[in-house]
């Protein structure tokens, strides 16, 4: 596993867990208000952390930890990702991913071998504007498509979620993404947040009240649809 980043501790990450938080290195996409850019484009291998140093630390933490998330960059990129989720959870903790949703038959095999306990997957935008929003251009929707229905089963909790971009969604986006997540049991609007560490700097969040309109719109499909991060 490569590991470059650790929250020790985090209340908000993992729905109604205390959690830490885990980030992996490499992602397949290049999205330009990705606010992990480090993690994707300037990978440093000697900021590698062990992954026994991770799990000595989760063998100190039981008790004290509920569960474990783990992001990114994109984790199913990760070849051993699945052995780790194994020590992990032979630790006694819950198992949360965050994924794009790029790598449909992994995320459909860990599911079956029951190794998530919760998957939250980013929704980048609609379908006819994925490949401009993840920086690819032409982008197969394939996987993506499958992710989503694989999830919408619901043998394992979820959450779809799409970060919200000025300069990426309008009006029809939030339409398209609503008709697309009919009956998704849950999806969030998050405000863009610009960390200083992005692939594209310049970009800008909407306000309040358009993030409001925003959600009215996705609600018509997605009756359960919140906003997240939107003081």
């Amino acid at each position: 596993m490569n590991i470059q980043g650790l929250q020790k501790l985090t209340l908000l990450d993992y729905p109604e867990k205390v959690a830490c938080t885990l980030f992996t290195a490499g992602c397949n996409f290049r999205c330009p208000f990705c606010h992990n850019a480090s993690l994707v484009t300037h990978i440093k291998q000697e900021e590698r952390i062990p992954t026994e140093q991770i799990l000595y630390y989760l063998k100190k933490r039981s008790g004290v930890l509920d569960g474990v998330c783990i992001s990114g960059g994109e984790p199913l990129l990760q070849p051993d990702l699945e052995d780790f989720i194994c020590r992990v959870k032979e630790l006694g903790y819950s198992v949360k991913l965050d994924t794009n949703g790029s790598n449909a038959l992994l995320l459909r095999h860990l599911m079956e071998r029951e190794l998530l306990d919760y998957v939250a997957m980013d929704i980048k935008n609609s379908p006819g504007k994925y490949g401009m929003t993840i920086g690819i251009g032409e982008y197969d929707m394939k996987n993506i498509y499958r992710s989503v229905e694989l999830l919408m089963e619901g043998t394992v909790p979820y959450e779809f979620r799409t970060t919200v971009v000025r300069e990426f969604h309008k009006r029809e986006d939030f339409s398209a993404i609503g008709r697309w997540l009919k009956g998704a049991e849950q999806y969030y609007l998050q405000s863009f947040e610009d960390s200083g560490d992005l692939i594209r700097p310049g970009l800008r969040a909407y306000t309040k009240e358009i993030l409001v309109q925003a959600l009215e719109i996705v609600q018509r499909n997605v009756p359960n649809a919140k906003l997240r991060g939107v003081e």
